[in-house]
């Protein structure tokens, strides 16, 4: 049997009181014979990531994938970022990427330690690296990624012990909105593409029984 331990407050998820409730827990649990497998530490103050969301329809209204991302030091947002891949015409244009260099532009340094990453999607395996090497200290995610994420879904690259840096990652924080928030998307996006598709069906069966119409 195992289990997953998730522990719900603001001050544990800024390291201002340590989570001995947790350890205690799992020493109880694996006591039990229960292997605890994952442990997270979810903020109760989700602020941060509603500043994610509201960017991320920034990218919805520029008919974007709706991925938003903010980047927090000491407290305050330095940096704002949303997927802009298709408006850029840039692989490389994704809402943490962005993100990151503002980031740096605005510490003037490409270490980001100290800084939090909050973004609305688990980043894909472009973006975990990214943030790997930009020293990011902590990553707070959204909603999870099972087809692409590299935070834990198809990889972890972010807490990978072989890297000389490891980022503390928190899931699951506004999931339902977020989830909600693409899964609305691509709904659409096949709502437009039916209609398209029908659309070119009827003109194209019009001109047939135009041209037939001409030969008779």
């Amino acid at each position: 049997m195992i289990a997953e331990i998730v522990a719900i407050g603001t001050e544990l998820l800024m390291g201002q009181i340590a989570d001995s409730d947790a350890q205690m827990l799992s020493r109880e649990l694996q006591s039990l014979g229960i292997a605890v497998y994952h442990h997270q530490v979810v903020g109760d103050n989700p602020q941060r990531m509603r500043e994610a969301l509201a960017l991320a329809r920034e990218a919805a209204a520029d008919g974007e994938v709706p991925i938003g991302c903010v980047i927090v030091y000491e407290g305050k947002i330095i940096a704002r970022g949303y997927n802009r891949r298709n408006t850029d015409k840039n692989t490389i244009s994704h809402a943490e990427l962005n993100a990151i260099r503002k980031a740096s532009k605005k510490l003037g340094d490409w270490r980001l330690e100290g800084c939090t990453m909050y973004i609305t999607l688990e980043p894909c395996q472009m973006c975990a690296g990214a943030i790997v090497q930009a020293r990011v200290s902590r990553v707070v995610i959204g909603s999870m990624n099972p087809k692409a994420g590299c935070a834990g879904s198809i990889l972890n690259l972010l807490e990978m012990e072989q890297f000389n840096h490891q980022v503390e990652v928190t899931r699951g924080v506004l999931q339902e909105e977020c989830s909600q928030m693409l899964s609305g998307f691509f709904k659409e996006l096949r709502e437009i593409k039916k209609r398209q598709k029908r659309v070119l069906t009827e003109e194209k069966q019009g001109s047939i029984m135009n041209s037939e119409s001409a030969d008779s």
